[in-house]
């Protein structure tokens, strides 16, 4: 499932510049979430924990979303992916997280890992068009503050990490896996 999350170096730089650091970051946020949803059925991707709704699957959705979002929309400007496109976020703001159980586990894996490959492109596009400092192009809103890449990229570390930590709870209860890193 997360051939191409597994191939990156889930240990952020000691010593690296600011970018660097940031991404090294953000990449071991996304390792630790690839290790908590890795190899999980269709069951298993359903699973809830105590009163929250939240399942694994709904997470590899929203953040599908999330990615998107955060490299095309706001950092690039350009309209909304699909599926995203086509949903009516003001009647229903929650399709992502409700929508996933009626995805199978393989369409979640690759919706994400497809997210997460286009918004690795996209993002060092833009770090080497003005670097941290580049200023967003936030198409579905032009009348809000602009964020730079830096604030974005913390965003983006922000919500995974949030989001592991939910993982965590879950995949303990599905199979008993615990820990923070992937191994490696």
């Amino acid at each position: 499932m997360n051939d191409q999350i597994d191939q990156i170096n889930s240990e952020p730089p000691i010593s690296g510049d600011e970018a660097t650091t940031l991404l090294g970051f953000l990449e071991r946020q996304r390792a630790t979430f690839a290790w908590k949803t890795d190899g999980l059925d269709e069951a298993a991707l359903r699973v809830t924990h105590g009163p929250s709704s939240m399942t694994l699957g709904g997470m590899l959705k929203h953040l599908a979303r999330f990615e998107d979002d955060m490299s095309t929309e706001w950092l690039h400007g350009s309209a909304q992916l699909p599926p995203w496109n086509a949903v009516d976020w003001d009647t229903d703001h929650d399709w992502d997280w409700r929508s996933a159980s009626e995805d199978s586990p393989d369409q979640l894996y690759v919706q994400w890992r497809d997210a997460v490959a286009r918004s690795r492109a996209l993002l060092a596009e833009a770090l080497t068009d003005g670097g941290l400092e580049r200023q967003a192009v936030i198409a579905s809103n032009p009348n809000i503050a602009l964020p730079s890449l830096r604030y974005i990229l913390l965003n983006m570390v922000e919500e995974y990490a949030r989001h592991n930590g939910h993982a965590d709870l879950i995949r303990e209860s599905v199979d008993g896996l615990v820990g923070q890193d992937p191994p490696g």
